[in-house]
């Protein structure tokens, strides 16, 4: 009975120990993340990539996308908004702040890389 409990206390403070570590890097995340600087770019090899605008040219902004760290000039006509990391894997993409087709393929992306398949927007599945 013993080496039961001992069990379940592992498994509890283990448990809890992970949620803290979620909590912390959502918070991490969060105090990082401007949606006034981010934005969404066309990107030949992954259909969109993340970027942050460097510097606003008037009807262009300069930018660098996150991953490459390449600075690239693009018309603002062609940016997308990223919804705040709160938003990352959302069952139900109705509820993203910013329904783009960027934070939509971005958002199946990551729920099917962590084999979360199954998702809808308002009341149609999206499989």
């Amino acid at each position: 009975m013993s080496l039961q409990r001992d069990a379940v206390n592992r498994e509890h403070e283990e448990g809890v120990a992970r949620m803290e570590f979620l909590r912390a890097e959502a918070q991490h995340g969060a105090e990082q993340f401007s949606d006034k600087k981010q934005v969404w770019i066309a990107d030949k090899s992954d259909g969109f990539a993340k970027a942050t605008i460097l510097e606003d040219k008037g009807d262009s902004y300069l930018v660098q996308k996150t991953t490459t760290m390449e600075e690239v000039t693009v018309k603002k006509e062609d940016t997308q908004q990223i919804n705040p990391p709160k938003f990352e894997k959302l069952e139900d993409m109705a509820n993203l702040t910013y329904l783009n087709e960027a934070s939509v393929l971005h958002n199946l992306r990551q729920r099917y890389f962590s084999s979360m398949i199954y998702t809808y927007s308002a009341l149609i599945p999206l499989l």
